[in-house]
This record gives structure tokens, sequence and C-alpha cells, in this order.
């Protein structure tokens, strides 16, 4: 399959656009010239779905303002679910039981905590909870699932520890590993006798529990991210998010931006990878689905395995105790429960702009622009029409991202190819809410890794396609890079 081919968003409901729709689409979404004052509807991040900022750490924790009041019920209801702390089975608490043996957290909101960002542990007093590294091998040859998607690495879990590690085991069970970090730092002047201090991690998989790695075990950091919006990015139309790709960059801009390609379990077929730091699930069904079984070990319908992520080489772990309930059709977690979670993360809102008539604001909006972020950064989409009384329906979003796969250098890969994703590429993340990370999650780290100690670290990583763009915040005034920071800070 290539991207010239047809992807059908079959997870919604979709009225198709009129002609007339799409003229007023194509209008509304296109690169602005004006850079004088506010933009139409720009203050509205997540279009009806948008809630008024918060100086407090529920800022991400607010359900969308244009939910129906049975769909604020569902919404507690899945937000009780993806803060409910998980127990080893047997228990009692038969609807809680099912931990592990081998976990990440013992619970969503665990990782995702007020529905923020992770970062990497801060010390070796600090647990890694919110952040993991998913491991695999090169495969001798594609699978056959990947022989149909063109263009797909051949990949394979590790033999003994699977696709991810997990740093916590129920009792009676060895923990898989722990994280080991450090940095380098790295001192990078900047125009106006600036300077800037990078850091450069390692990642080491220390104290094995279950023996060695594969000799060719390939290791990817990957902090947890921020959840809102979710529900709005599932329901962009992959022919737009298609309509963006530049693979091989025919309009010599230096930015050829790819669509990851998955096979869905849910649909039996292939989809536009929208989800996870490399794009490799559709859907926000299927991303929680393959939380709830990696990072807690929690049987699902998509995922039924008892023992989550545990290999034929952890015999004890496959062969412990599991809490599948026959009221839940032999599931830890049955489909009406991950329903309820997938609506929650789906409906979380995106909080409003602040300061957007701010003078730096514009201004650093502006630079943004004139300097390429853009190009990647994608501000502004219209989601689908959609039949149903889905709060996402035909909304006009400024969420930052053209969810492509993007060659981001040697300085951010992680040199683990995922599906399409080589080992330098990764989906470009939305910007809406970055300036609120430090409110709800009590720190400011930012990339895959939380490497980024500000958004200017962030920045300074960019390499690959977006080396020239990085190169030109390097070198352009001292106030124009104190403006961009000042803009992104306002999304």
């Amino acid at each position: 399959m290539t991207a010239a081919e047809p992807l059908t968003d079959v997870h919604l409901d979709i009225i198709p656009r009129t002609k007339a729709e799409r003229a007023r689409v194509d209008a509304v979404t296109a690169l602005p010239n004006d850079f004088s004052a506010p933009w139409p509807f720009e203050e509205n991040s997540g279009g009806a779905q948008t809630v008024r900022p918060r100086d407090t750490a529920d800022a991400f924790s607010q359900p969308a303002a244009n939910l129906t009041f049975e769909q604020e019920l569902d919404f507690r209801v899945g937000n009780g679910l993806f803060r409910r702390i998980w127990v080893s089975p047997p228990a009692s608490t038969l609807a809680s039981d099912g931990l592990g043996p081998l976990y990440n957290a013992r619970s969503c909101q665990r990782c995702h905590l007020k529905d923020g960002r992770g970062h990497p542990p801060e010390g070796p007093e600090d647990s890694a909870v919110s952040m993991f590294l998913r491991i695999s091998i090169p495969a001798p040859e594609p699978s056959q699932l990947e022989a149909y998607i063109a263009g797909t690495y051949p990949t394979a879990p590790d033999p003994t520890y699977g696709a991810q590690l997990q740093d916590f085991s129920l009792p009676g069970h060895a923990p898989e590993y722990r994280l080991d970090v450090s940095y380098e730092e790295i001192e990078m002047p900047l125009s106006g006798d600036e300077v800037a201090h990078l850091r450069s991690p390692t990642y080491r998989a220390a104290d094995l529990g279950y023996g060695p790695l594969h000799p060719d075990a390939m290791l990817s950091p990957r902090v947890a991210p921020q959840m809102i919006g979710m529900g709005l990015l599932e329901a962009i139309p992959a022919e737009d998010i298609l309509a963006l790709a530049d693979p091989e960059d025919a309009n010599r801009d230096g930015i050829s931006g790819r669509p990851q390609i998955v096979w869905s379990d849910v649909y039996d077929q292939p989809m536009l990878g929208r989800f996870g730091l490399k794009a490799g699930n559709p859907t926000v069904l299927e991303q929680t689905a393959s939380a709830f079984a990696g990072d807690i070990g929690i049987s699902n319908p998509i995922h039924p395995a008892g023992w989550g992520e545990c290999t034929d080489a952890q015999t004890d772990c496959r062969a412990a105790i599991h809490g599948g309930d026959p009221e839940q059709g032999g599931f830890e977690i049955d489909q009406a429960a991950l329903d309820l979670v997938t609506f929650y993360s789906s409906t979380l809102a995106v909080p409003a702009r602040r300061d957007v008539g701010a003078p730096q604001v514009l201004r650093g909006r502006e630079v943004f622009y004139d300097t390429g972020c853009a190009a990647c950064h994608r501000p502004k989409h219209v989601t689908h029409r959609i039949a149903s009384d889905n709060p996402a329906s035909f909304q006009l979003i400024w969420p930052y991202t053209d969810m492509l796969l993007h060659d981001m250098g040697a300085g951010l890969a992680d040199n683990r190819p995922e599906g399409r994703a080589s080992g330098q590429e990764w989906r470009t993340p939305p910007l809406w809410g970055i300036g609120l990370s430090e409110t709800v999650s009590g720190h400011s780290y930012f990339l895959h890794d939380g490497r980024a100690r500000s958004l200017l670290e962030a920045v300074l990583w960019h390499g690959g396609e977006a080396q020239t763009t990085r190169d030109r915040v390097v070198t352009m005034p001292p106030a124009d890079r104190a403006a961009l920071i000042r803009f992104l800070e306002s999304l």
C-alpha cells in the first residue's frame, strides 16, 4: 500500500463533504499572510470543545465544552476508570484485579499524571513510572502483514523481553529491568552572545531480570505524552493528512512528511497511524487497549492475553493467576469499560489560547511562520462531519501538527524503526496546550524522551528536515527568538 491509495476512516460515521464545504475548508485552513492581529477563532484551539484556561494542575483534565449531559456522565465514569488503581489477582475487588504480573504503572493516571506529560527519572531515587523503553529486534524478512503494507520495516519483539520493558512486577516475579539514564551537557552558542545548554542522554536497561537482551536489541525511550484533544486528532480526515504528505520532497522545500500506515486489529485492514510517538496506532480505542495490555498488564477484547506483555520465555509470568472475570467476558477490562476510558481520553478538552493579541506573541507567531515551523506543525484542520452526536464533528481546530512522520536527524534518532517510521522519524507532535505543561505536570521537559528542559532546548534539538529551521533560530536576533518562545507558550 502506498500513500496514494485511499485510506478510509472506517472508525467514524462520516457525512462526506460537499464541494462547497470543501472549498470553505480549503480557504479557512490555508496558511495566512497577515500577522498584524489575532485571526478569527484562533483562541479556540479545540473548536467548540475548547474550555477556558486554568492556572492549576487541572488545566488538562476538563471535559470538552460541547458534551451533552449524558456524555459528561460517561466522561466522569471514564475518568474513574482512567484513575483506577489495579491490584494483583485474585482479589475481592473483581473489577480491579488483573495487574501485571509485569507492568510499568498501576493506573493510566500514574503515567499521564493530571493528563499531562511524563518525565525521565530525576536521579537514582526517582522512579521511571511515566517513562519506559520500547524494544525490538530486526527481523530477517517482513511478516505477511508487513509485506502487505509497503515500506514497513521488518522487526520482531525481543524473544525474552517482548515489545517493551516493564520495571515493576508482582511479588514472586522479577521486574524486567531498571531504567538508567545519564546525560552529557552540550554547549550551543546562539546569536547575541547567548548560550544554550543541551543534555544528550544515554539509556541503559540495567539490572535485567531475565537474562541478557538479544544482541541486536533496539531500544527506544518513550515519555508519556499529554492527553488533550485526542478525539479531535482522530477526526481529522485521512485524505487531508495524506494531502500534506510529500515523501519525495516534490516541492523542494526540504520537508518530506510521510504517512504512517498500520494494521488495525479492530477493523482488520490498514489505516492511517495517528497515535503514539511514531503514530503506531490508528484510533484512540486501539491506543487505549495497547496501553492497558503493555503498561498495566490488563487483558481486554483487543489484547486478550491475561499475562499482558509476558513472552514465551517468561514461563512463571504466563503461568501466574490472572484476573479475567467471566462476567466481563473473561477479560480484566471488558469492552464497555474500555469504551468509557476511550471516550474519556477522546474528550479531554483543549484549553483556550492565552494572550493572543499581545505584541510579543503576535511577533512570535510571525517568526514561527517565517522560520518554517508551520511546514510540519500545521496550524489548522477541520474535522470530519460525523453523523452521530460525536462532539468532534466539523470543528475548526488548531493543533499545530500535520500528523506525519518526519526525519528529525541523528541527534533525536532512537535507531529503532516502527512500522513505516525509520529510526530517525517521529510523528509531528501537536503543540496545543504546550505552554501549560509546567502548570499541569510540574516540569518543562519536552521531546519523546524528556531530554529538553525548555521549549528553546526542544527547538534546538531539531535536525534532519528541520535543520534549516533550527539554524534560523540559532542565528536570528535574540528578540525574535524570545518572541518565538513566547508564542509557543501562548499555545
